[in-house]
């Protein structure tokens, strides 16, 4: 292995005569140093500060990547069950990390020790305590009505009143019954659909949406609401729940169409509303090194997963154990690595706490967790680092995502100096994103998340421990060594506030293509590293490695091009795809 990068063209020398530098004290390299300038040597001294500089973040390959190795194969085998947060399969999956936090040396930084638990809610369903009453007849639950995820649990008495669509707009039923009846206190009957149908192109749609509907009806004085469903064209409101939902103040339920006629104006009906949350605990683990410093350095990775097929699951056959071998064992391993590094080498300015979060499938829940209930004080916090999917670098086309980049202005500069290898990086600005990093971000601190690329294989049984590229992760552990290492004496970083988030011309996603994007990409247009069955891209023929150019009239540069043309669409709608196969272009109709 010669020495290379800018050094190349000062001297060549063989990295094996100082194989053993990167375990020399900065005082030992500095003394070298000195004394090969004393002896006239300048152009060897030039190297040997250049070589330095390179050996110093290089791990041990063979024996980071059986360690790396030995990590996945446990955390993303079967007998783990896929990690979900609050089953078995977590908690195996945690005693595990715990095990290697103390065979490291690093100090405990949870709540309990190494833990900290939080609580999650685990499942929202129907309760058994809800019920409807027509008049005298009672109508079952489950069969004939259900409680939307809107709805408070509540009891509540009156008369029925129909409003129509419940749509507050000129020329609709709710400024006729404003004049004609006394709306407070009444059950109001609400179609879910439009007055134009529900259709893809509704000068409704703004407005229609459930929650709007309901937030206007209790503007008009609803004590409940029910929705009803004339239209075949219309599909019913889910009855699945969702944490993501806040409950409104009163019962909110749906009648099934064979019910309807039952509901008519004046008739006394009585409802009770009752959706139950089921709670579990989630755990986060958290290890620590005392430098005795000012500020600590945050590096972090999810260790949970989707268990048998969780709801952000792309799989559709029959439940599987989801083993998440690179989201997120990867990043697992990659965290235990880099702690045995850092406690071994240092650097030493900054103390620093290594942390393993459960729930991210959930919602990041334990990293939001841990930020409002801070182990350390959060403004101690430098900066933090998230590795989340970092086992899939593609061996021909080398390219490391570090986003974040915008959240302080030491990370471009820094970043300029460091090269590895044949790895590019490609980086983006924002601090929010799918991953842990966005809790940090919230509270006003630097990030990074370091993520090696999208596959054909995320959210899927097929995530193996087989399809790791274990050389590629190293290498971006190496990066974030060297990372660290740059950063060391230049204090706490300046945190920034990136501009994405307020963007206006974000989009509002009515659709979906069903594709999984290549963001590590760089040429003009998306490029499909994974397509889900059963959704548009599919059935309309797009397959993985095909480069999306344009979305019906509106032209796809990049991802942002792509993400606002796809907001412009809504269900039903049709329009053309053109896209590159085989450097071909071609067209094909797709239906949303």
């Amino acid at each position: 292995m010669f020495l290379r990068v800018e050094c190349k063209n000062i001297v060549y020398l063989k990295v094996e005569y100082l194989q053993n530098i990167k375990r020399f004290s900065r005082t030992t390299i500095f003394v070298l140093y000195l004394y090969l300038m004393k002896n006239n040597l300048i152009v060897l001294a030039l190297s040997f500060i250049c070589l330095t500089s390179n050996v110093l973040a290089q791990l041990e390959e063979k024996v980071v990547s059986a360690k790396l190795k030995q990590h996945i194969t446990t955390l993303a085998s079967d007998e783990y069950q896929g990690r979900e947060t609050g089953q078995p399969g977590e908690k195996m999956a945690y005693e595990y990390i715990v095990k290697q936090y103390q065979e490291i040396g690093l100090l405990p930084k949870g709540t309990d020790k190494y833990i900290q638990a939080f609580p999650f809610t685990k499942e929202i369903k129907m309760g058994e305590k809800n019920k409807f009453m027509v008049g005298k007849e009672q109508l079952t639950p489950g069969t004939m009505f259900y409680p939307l995820g809107y709805s408070a649990n509540a009891e509540v008495k009156g008369a029925l009143v129909n409003v129509g669509f419940g749509i507050n707009a000129p020329g609709l039923n709710y400024n006729d019954y404003a004049n004609k009846s006394n709306l407070s206190k009444k059950i109001f009957v609400i179609e879910i659909s439009t007055p134009d149908s529900g259709g893809p192109h509704s000068k409704y749609a703004d407005i229609s949406d459930l929650r709007s509907r309901i937030d206007t009806a209790i503007s008009k004085g609803a004590a409940g609401i029910i929705f009803i469903n004339s239209n075949k064209d219309e599909k019913d409101p889910e009855t699945s729940y969702s944490n993501r939902i806040t409950p409104s103040k009163i019962p909110v339920i749906f009648v099934k169409e064979e019910q309807i006629s039952k509901l008519k104006d004046g008739v006394n009906v009585a409802i009770t509303a009752e959706i139950i949350k089921i709670e579990s605990i989630g755990h986060n683990v958290l290890g620590f090194i005392d430098n005795g410093a000012k500020n600590t350095v945050v590096i972090g990775a999810h260790y949970d997963h989707l268990g048998m097929g969780d709801d952000g699951s792309l799989y559709r056959g029959e439940p599987a154990i989801h083993n998440g071998a690179d989201d997120n064992a990867s990043g697992t391993g990659g965290l235990i690595e880099l702690a045995r590094y850092l406690k071994a080498n240092g650097p030493s300015t900054n103390n620093y706490l290594f942390m393993a979060y459960s729930g991210e499938e959930k919602g990041l829940l334990g990293s939001g967790y841990w930020t409002k209930n801070p182990t350390l004080k959060l403004n101690s916090i430098n900066y933090m680092l998230n590795m989340d999917m970092i086992g899939r670098l593609k061996p021909e086309d080398q390219v490391l995502l570090v986003n974040g980049v915008g959240t302080s202005d030491a990370w471009k500069i820094t970043m300029n100096y460091i090269h590895i290898d044949s790895m590019k990086v490609k980086t983006t600005e924002s601090g929010i994103g799918p991953s842990d990093h966005t809790s940090f971000y919230l509270k006003d601190i630097p990030v990074l998340h370091f993520f090696s690329g999208t596959h054909s294989n995320y959210h899927r049984p097929s995530d193996d421990e087989a399809l790791i590229n274990y050389n590629g992760e190293i290498k971006i552990l190496n990066y974030m060594i060297q990372l660290v290492q740059r950063l060391d004496d230049k204090g706490k970083l300046t945190f920034v506030k990136t501009k994405e988030e307020n963007n206006e011309d974000a989009p509002r996603f009515k659709v979906t293509l069903g594709v999984v994007p290549d963001y590590a990409f760089e040429g003009s247009g998306m490029r499909i590293d994974g397509v889900t069955e059963g959704k548009p891209a599919s059935k309309a023929g797009l397959k993985t490695g095909d480069i999306v150019t344009k979305l019906g009239e509106n032209t796809v540069v990049d991802m942002m091009s792509y993400m606002k043309a796809l907001g412009k669409f809504t269900k039903g709608e049709k329009t053309i795809v053109t896209y590159i196969r085989d450097k071909a272009e071609q067209k094909v109709e797709l239906e949303f």
